[in-house]
Protein backbone atom coordinates (compact mmCIF):
# COMPACT_ATOMS: atom_id res chain seq x y z
CA UNK A 1 0.00 0.00 0.00
CA UNK A 2 3.43 2.29 0.28
CA UNK A 3 3.26 2.72 -3.56
CA UNK A 4 -0.52 3.63 -3.49
CA UNK A 5 -0.20 6.24 -0.67
CA UNK A 6 2.72 7.64 -2.31
CA UNK A 7 1.28 8.06 -5.54
CA UNK A 8 -1.95 9.60 -4.18
CA UNK A 9 -0.03 12.33 -2.23
CA UNK A 10 2.44 13.38 -4.96
CA UNK A 11 0.08 13.06 -7.87
CA UNK A 12 -1.53 16.08 -7.09
CA UNK A 13 1.44 18.06 -7.14
CA UNK A 14 2.02 16.28 -10.81
CA UNK A 15 -1.16 17.25 -11.97
CA UNK A 16 -0.92 20.91 -11.09
CA UNK A 17 2.22 20.60 -13.07
CA UNK A 18 0.66 18.39 -15.48
CA UNK A 19 3.79 16.27 -15.82
CA UNK A 20 4.94 13.74 -13.23
CA UNK A 21 6.63 10.19 -13.38
CA UNK A 22 5.46 7.49 -10.90
CA UNK A 23 7.26 4.16 -11.34
CA UNK A 24 7.10 1.32 -9.78
CA UNK A 25 9.84 -1.53 -9.86
CA UNK A 26 8.37 -4.34 -9.65
CA UNK A 27 9.32 -7.40 -11.40
CA UNK A 28 9.37 -10.61 -14.11
CA UNK A 29 8.20 -12.82 -10.80
CA UNK A 30 4.58 -10.75 -11.19
CA UNK A 31 3.73 -12.04 -14.72
CA UNK A 32 5.54 -15.33 -14.44
CA UNK A 33 5.43 -16.48 -10.46
CA UNK A 34 7.84 -18.66 -8.79
CA UNK A 35 6.45 -21.29 -7.78
CA UNK A 36 8.92 -21.09 -4.64
CA UNK A 37 8.14 -17.48 -4.34
CA UNK A 38 3.83 -17.26 -5.02
CA UNK A 39 3.94 -14.61 -2.43
CA UNK A 40 6.07 -12.83 -3.38
CA UNK A 41 5.18 -12.90 -7.04
CA UNK A 42 1.07 -11.97 -5.93
CA UNK A 43 2.80 -8.70 -4.40
CA UNK A 44 4.48 -7.51 -7.87
CA UNK A 45 1.56 -8.63 -9.77
CA UNK A 46 -0.26 -6.03 -7.93
CA UNK A 47 2.44 -3.69 -8.22
CA UNK A 48 1.72 -3.68 -12.34
CA UNK A 49 -1.90 -3.95 -11.56
CA UNK A 50 -2.24 -0.54 -9.44
CA UNK A 51 0.50 0.87 -11.68
CA UNK A 52 -1.85 0.34 -14.77
CA UNK A 53 -5.18 1.82 -12.96
CA UNK A 54 -3.10 5.00 -11.93
CA UNK A 55 -2.49 5.50 -15.00
CA UNK A 56 -5.54 5.31 -16.72
CA UNK A 57 -6.95 7.52 -14.07
CA UNK A 58 -4.38 10.03 -15.49
CA UNK A 59 -5.43 9.90 -19.08
CA UNK A 60 -4.82 12.87 -21.38
CA UNK A 61 -2.28 14.10 -18.67
CA UNK A 62 1.32 14.80 -18.65
CA UNK A 63 1.69 12.38 -15.77
CA UNK A 64 2.66 8.65 -16.51
CA UNK A 65 2.62 5.48 -13.85
CA UNK A 66 4.15 2.50 -15.30
CA UNK A 67 6.37 -0.56 -13.72
CA UNK A 68 9.57 -1.81 -14.56
CA UNK A 69 9.52 -5.28 -13.88
CA UNK A 70 13.84 -6.31 -12.99
CA UNK A 71 14.72 -9.87 -13.33
CA UNK A 72 17.56 -11.65 -11.14
CA UNK A 73 19.17 -8.81 -10.02
CA UNK A 74 22.44 -8.51 -8.17
CA UNK A 75 21.51 -6.85 -5.43
CA UNK A 76 23.34 -6.54 -2.28
CA UNK A 77 21.25 -8.85 -0.57
CA UNK A 78 21.55 -11.31 -3.74
CA UNK A 79 25.40 -10.64 -3.85
CA UNK A 80 25.53 -11.88 -0.18
CA UNK A 81 22.82 -14.75 -0.56
CA UNK A 82 24.82 -16.16 -3.65
CA UNK A 83 28.39 -15.83 -1.75
CA UNK A 84 26.71 -17.61 1.37
CA UNK A 85 25.73 -20.79 -0.40
CA UNK A 86 28.82 -20.94 -2.28
CA UNK A 87 30.74 -20.76 0.91
CA UNK A 88 27.87 -23.57 2.34
CA UNK A 89 28.42 -25.67 -0.57
CA UNK A 90 32.09 -24.97 -1.23
CA UNK A 91 32.13 -23.86 -4.29
CA UNK A 92 33.07 -20.80 -6.39
CA UNK A 93 30.25 -17.90 -6.56
CA UNK A 94 30.69 -18.08 -10.50
CA UNK A 95 29.53 -21.82 -10.32
CA UNK A 96 26.71 -21.39 -7.77
CA UNK A 97 25.48 -18.41 -9.88
CA UNK A 98 25.59 -20.87 -13.22
CA UNK A 99 23.89 -23.81 -11.24
CA UNK A 100 21.07 -20.70 -10.29
CA UNK A 101 20.00 -20.13 -14.01
CA UNK A 102 20.78 -23.59 -15.51
CA UNK A 103 18.21 -24.62 -12.59
CA UNK A 104 15.73 -22.07 -11.17
CA UNK A 105 16.04 -19.33 -14.50
CA UNK A 106 16.96 -21.58 -17.26
CA UNK A 107 14.27 -19.05 -19.25
CA UNK A 108 16.98 -16.69 -18.69
CA UNK A 109 18.64 -15.41 -22.04
CA UNK A 110 21.29 -13.27 -20.01
CA UNK A 111 22.53 -16.32 -18.08
CA UNK A 112 23.71 -13.80 -15.11
CA UNK A 113 22.48 -12.02 -12.68
CA UNK A 114 21.52 -8.37 -14.30
CA UNK A 115 23.94 -5.25 -12.55
CA UNK A 116 21.74 -2.89 -10.42
CA UNK A 117 22.84 -0.27 -13.10
CA UNK A 118 21.32 -2.18 -15.27
CA UNK A 119 17.92 -1.82 -14.01
CA UNK A 120 18.59 1.50 -12.99
CA UNK A 121 19.10 2.80 -16.75
CA UNK A 122 15.55 1.49 -17.19
CA UNK A 123 14.39 3.91 -14.59
CA UNK A 124 16.43 6.91 -15.30
CA UNK A 125 15.13 6.67 -18.90
CA UNK A 126 11.63 6.39 -17.60
CA UNK A 127 11.76 9.42 -15.22
CA UNK A 128 12.20 11.41 -18.05
CA UNK A 129 10.49 13.40 -20.38
CA UNK A 130 12.09 11.35 -23.75
CA UNK A 131 9.49 8.36 -22.05
CA UNK A 132 6.23 10.64 -22.52
CA UNK A 133 4.48 8.59 -24.89
CA UNK A 134 5.06 5.13 -22.45
CA UNK A 135 2.11 4.93 -20.33
CA UNK A 136 0.40 1.98 -18.29
CA UNK A 137 3.11 -0.25 -19.27
CA UNK A 138 4.91 -2.89 -17.80
CA UNK A 139 8.83 -2.45 -19.14
CA UNK A 140 11.12 -5.94 -18.88
CA UNK A 141 14.27 -5.49 -17.34
CA UNK A 142 14.21 -8.96 -17.16
CA UNK A 143 17.49 -10.53 -18.89
CA UNK A 144 14.90 -12.77 -21.08
CA UNK A 145 13.16 -14.84 -18.02
CA UNK A 146 9.98 -14.07 -19.26
CA UNK A 147 9.30 -16.37 -22.22
CA UNK A 148 6.82 -13.96 -24.21
CA UNK A 149 7.61 -11.69 -26.64
CA UNK A 150 5.30 -8.90 -25.15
Amino acid sequence: MSGVRLSRHYVKGMLKRNWGRILFISSESGVQIPAEMVHYGVTKTAQIAVARGIAESLAGTGVTANSILAGPTESEGVGAFVESLAKQQKKPKAEVEREFFQNARPSSLLKRFATVDEVAAMAIYMAGELSSATNGAALRVDGGVVRAIL
